[in-house]
């Protein structure tokens, strides 16, 4: 098998629905914990059905394409997150319940968490799995609003409007640069680097709590 078929992509969506709605429903002080074993889940499965996640490698290039990429996601967050608080009722309080998990593990402890599995695991798994498997059968255009939108979708369960904007608005860049022919390699970088610095270095609420 080349390459994930729709079939495979809808057949993810399911599953991540699943393991979504478990991350946000659970008990919020292993929030972290369940997290991880979502992306540890959902990257095995893309490795599993994406020959060519497997063979991503990345390097300084990579590296530095994908600071790149993170700076212009970083960018429109902060024009996002004065939106978000002008825009929609209690926008200022979801953005802070979405930062206040920070505090419930070590700061080093959810680097390594974001860095070694979720960010990685995310784009393997959204722009690699379902995105390729979806424009397989879709087209190009059509995998890549497919993806996005069931990005989003899954994190419906937070019940957290902002959550669920600020998720769609990245499916949709991370997704709008895999389809123009981004490597997987920087992506992969590129969302590391966007986790890290926004939620444990830079976050956007910054300046507005302190």
């Amino acid at each position: 098998m080349s390459g994930p078929r729709a079939r495979d992509s809808l057949a993810g969506i399911g599953l991540a629905a699943l393991l979504f709605t478990r991350t946000f429903g659970g008990p919020r002080e292993r929030f972290w914990q369940r997290m991880t074993e979502t992306g540890a889940v959902l990257g095995a499965m893309a490795l599993a059905e994406d020959r060519r996640s497997r063979s991503t490698r990345i390097g300084l290039r990579d590296a530095v394409l994908g600071l790149g990429i993170a700076a212009g996601l970083y960018a429109v967050f902060q024009q996002g997150d004065r939106m978000a608080r002008r825009a929609i009722p209690g926008g200022d309080r979801q953005i802070g319940e979405i930062y206040e998990l920070r505090a419930l593990r070590p700061e080093r402890e959810i680097a390594a968490r974001l860095a070694l599995v979720i960010g990685p695991a995310e784009e393997l798994f959204w722009r690699g799995l379902i995105q390729r498997g979806l424009a397989s059968r879709l087209g190009p255009v059509g995998g890549w609003l497919g993806a996005s939108a069931a990005y989003g979708g899954v994190h419906l369960a937070s019940r957290n409007v902002t959550l669920i904007a600020a998720a769609a608005t990245a499916g949709l860049y991370w997704g709008a640069l895999a389809m123009i022919g981004a490597p997987m390699s920087a992506l992969i970088a590129s969302h590391v680097i966007w986790d890290v610095w926004i939620f444990l270095v830079r976050p956007t609420e910054e300046r507005a709590t302190t």
